[in-house]
């Protein structure tokens, strides 16, 4: 392990960085416990994993995989791993700590899930799959007893063991996997790229969280690999025209043939209430190390670190107490904050004008955009448009948000912080009785704490209420892009809103 600034590099020095506390699971080859990191006081989960068990079960190859890979990847719905240190007796991986126990108990807990719940899940994993896919890994062992849940009951994608690195131009031949997920290529032991059989899991998955149920299931092997082989399978009657249009479309026997990543996201049922950090490609993981979060890195440099060894370990992502230490803050902020702007590199969806004058829009969008639409649930001719309003600025976000909050305010909107660049927003046109920030705007406290809510007539019950969202995160190109995303109410007042709020904003 290497230092930054602080001395130590041995195991000792490593293991007074942690407090222990109870042990979490005991597996073949060792234990995982949770613990706290000294330095910032956020839980992580250590496992323990005994050399010579790992050497005697052959198992040496999947764990050196599973740390490699999950070394790369910094991704909201994939489990983060902080740092590993090798003893001859032991190898200590210490990793985000999630709370909630697998998808799988949580589908066996509570049966089918109701539509909306399980959309969101598959959203998740889809976003962590083509964030994968996208930094050349498939996994190649999706099933929900490989999906965590965190304290939100929020997707992480864990167990790499089986995953593989992916070469241009090469085929796979490994048949791995759990057989009820696996894809008939797999199971038929023929060559194939990889994303396709993580796609093929993915829409197994899909069926068991609509359905309580798999899809292919038998006692017997054979009988089970005849069944997948031959895409044999019943849809219930019970699901949404959407989610019956779409799990065929995944669980397609001929690899060629069935969906890919960028068509799942184009699919209607999968739009539907897609939150905006997941409207857009994930970025690659080469590119995410590339920039620093200041505040961030303001907060590891008062621990005592020195500011260019750690500038410099971060960026040739080395493994020391002050990169863990700041990765351990970005994350517990980005969770706090829904992902919004921590997505550093993430484009605005498609469809958005980015020909803005002035490095601010001026103008409503009156595109519909992917990723802002809801699926009715009958058929496509009766989906609604969902308007959006995007305006971006080279300002620091504090300005932005600062000049937000007054034209909000202006403009006689409730608003409540759901997270640091995040707010509900809700406007009755009818209500004209002056300002209503009754604490006034605070400079240093731009966007309020959290239980600042700016009210008015909340138990107003009119049919032109309009409720939005009002988010911020960052572009490739160094812009911040505000995003105003009509929730419900009348589109056109939304839309005068829009006008309304132009009117009332300074120029960033």
């Amino acid at each position: 392990m290497e230092g930054s600034g602080r001395g130590g590099s041995s195991v000792e020095s490593f293991l007074r960085n942690y407090k222990l506390g109870k042990t979490l699971g005991i597996g073949s080859f060792g234990k995982v416990k949770i613990a706290e990191h000294t330095l910032t006081g956020h839980k992580v989960a250590i496992k323990i994993l005994n050399r010579r068990k790992i050497k005697n079960m052959e198992m040496e190859e999947k764990v050196r995989r599973e740390i490699k890979i999950l070394r790369l990847f910094m991704h909201p719905h994939i489990i983060r791993l902080y740092e590993v240190v090798e003893t001859p007796s032991d190898i200590y991986v210490v990793m985000e700590y999630v709370k909630s126990g697998e998808l799988f108990d949580y589908i066996v807990e509570k049966g089918r899930l109701h539509e909306d719940e399980a959309r969101n899940f598959f959203q998740q994993i889809i976003s962590g799959v083509e964030y994968c896919h996208r930094n050349m890994v498939v996994h190649r062992d999706l099933k929900p007893e490989n999906l965590l849940l965190d304290a939100k009951c929020n997707v992480k994608i864990a167990d790499f063991g089986l995953s593989n690195i992916m070469r241009d131009g090469h085929f796979l031949k490994t048949s791995c996997g759990s057989p009820n997920y696996a894809a008939p290529e797999v199971i038929s032991g023929k060559l194939y790229a990889g994303p396709e059989v993580d796609v093929w899991s993915c829409g197994v998955i899909l069926y068991a969280l609509l359905c309580g149920t798999l899809p292919f299931d038998d006692e017997n092997i054979p009988n089970l690999f005849k069944k997948i082989k031959g895409g044999i399978y019943t849809l219930p009657s019970h699901l949404s025209p959407g989610a019956r249009d779409l799990i065929p479309r995944l669980l397609v026997v001929d690899p060629m043939k069935r969906m890919t990543i960028p068509e799942i996201r184009a699919h209607l049922w999968f739009q539907a209430h897609l939150p905006c950090y997941l409207a857009v490609s994930p970025p690659d993981s080469t590119q995410q190390v590339k920039k620093t979060d200041e505040d961030i890195l303001t907060e590891v440099i008062k621990m005592g670190f020195d500011r260019d060894a750690l500038v410099e370990s971060l960026r040739n992502r080395v493994q020391n107490e002050g990169t863990v230490a700041y990765y351990l803050l970005l994350d517990h902020r980005l969770r706090n904050s829904n992902s919004y702007l921590g997505a550093e590199f993430q484009k605005p969806v498609e469809g958005y004008n980015r020909n803005y004058p002035n490095e601010a829009a001026t103008s409503p969008i009156a595109q519909r955009p992917p990723g802002f639409m809801e699926y009715q649930g009958i058929n496509t001719s009766q989906v609604e448009r969902k308007w959006a309003l995007g305006l971006q600025s080279r300002a620091h976000p504090r300005e932005i948000m600062t000049e937000v909050l007054k034209a909000l305010q202006e403009l006689n909107v409730c608003w409540k912080k759901i997270g640091h660049y995040n707010m509900k927003c809700r406007w009755d046109p009818n209500h004209k009785d002056g300002p209503i920030n009754n604490n006034g705007m605070q400079s240093s406290h731009y966007f309020g704490d959290e239980s600042t809510i700016v009210n008015a007539d909340v138990t107003s019950t009119s049919p032109n209420v309009v409720k939005f969202e009002v988010q911020l995160y960052k572009t490739r190109e160094e812009k911040y892009l505000l995003d105003l995303q009509r929730v419900n109410g009348p589109q056109f007042l939304f839309l005068e809103l829009c006008a309304a709020f132009l009117a009332q904003l300074r120029v960033l």
